[in-house]
């Protein structure tokens, strides 16, 4: 990877639920997603550069170590069930990038984490749901990431931390994924307040002096409300990468919405 290019942050982005911005209706009225596509459709104008690859961690991939995919066509893994036929016709024949692939295996065996290549994963549906909206031409090459299985989030931390230099190599940090997973809590009339509590609790956590923010959300289960707004983590997890990654500075909230009843934050990190 060449350093000749402007740094790049880090972020955190809400994927949505399943192809739901590919959809005339979701769970619930046809515009509920509405405002987090229009952010997505944003974000390649708040960037410093058009990247040179994107590294995109998803909330939708675990393995026993942190795996890069290598593959150098990838095609799409249709990993949700239930929605209309047309959403599994959907295209995004971005190219992969076998070189950053091992370039970020190589960071993360250098800071002694487990690391990992897989030859032929495709883009599961937390990488290419939101990049189709984001990067709709598909012409930047992308390496996918997987999160470690104990979803430990120091582990994570520290994965960020040894990926943080492909910033200077023109790459963006993409942790996709969501501040708030509980599909049974949707619709219900306790979730507003109990997801507003702890999307309050995690945005002054990101917002805090860096050395603060990471022991926070080291210990995100002792927030307010957290277990209910992730039974399982595997959707918060990929916020630690882009933590650990984010460098000195305070992250910054960049997108808030309620979609469902619940508040839902995307993150960037420019330190």
């Amino acid at each position: 990877m060449s350093a000749n290019s402007p740094r790049q942050p880090a972020i955190f982005l809400p994927h949505g639920g399943g192809p739901c911005f590919f959809m005339d209706w979701t769970w619930g009225p046809a515009d509920t997603w509405l405002p987090t596509q229009r952010f997505l459709a944003g974000l390649a104008a708040t960037l410093p550069a058009t990247p040179k690859a994107l590294l995109v961690v998803s909330g939708h991939w675990e393995e026993s170590a942190f795996t890069a995919s290598a593959a150098e066509q990838p095609g799409l893994i249709f990993d949700y069930t239930g929605f209309p036929e047309h959403t599994y016709r959907l295209t995004w024949p971005a190219p992969g990038n076998p070189q950053l692939a091992l370039r970020a295996a190589d960071l993360l065996h250098q800071a002694g984490l487990p690391s990992a290549i897989s030859p032929a994963r495709g883009y599961d549906h937390g990488v290419f749901v939101p990049l189709k909206v984001a990067f709709p031409q598909a012409q930047i090459p992308v390496a996918s990431l997987s999160l470690a299985a104990s979803l430990d989030p120091e582990l994570h931390l520290a994965a960020g931390r040894a990926l943080a230099p492909l910033r200077d190599e023109g790459v963006l940090l993409v942790a996709s994924g969501m501040s708030f997973h509980n599909l049974r809590g949707y619709f219900r009339p306790e979730t507003t307040e109990r997801a507003r509590t702890f999307d309050a609790w995690l945005t002054r956590a990101v917002e805090s002096p860096a050395a603060e923010r990471d022991t926070q959300l080291a210990n995100w289960r002792q927030a307010p409300f957290a277990a209910y707004s992730h039974p399982r983590e595997e959707h918060l997890i990929p916020l630690m990468v882009a933590a650990g990654a984010g460098g000195d500075a305070p992250g910054q909230r960049i997108f808030t919405d309620e979609p469902m009843g619940a508040a839902i934050s995307a993150y960037r990190f420019n330190g």
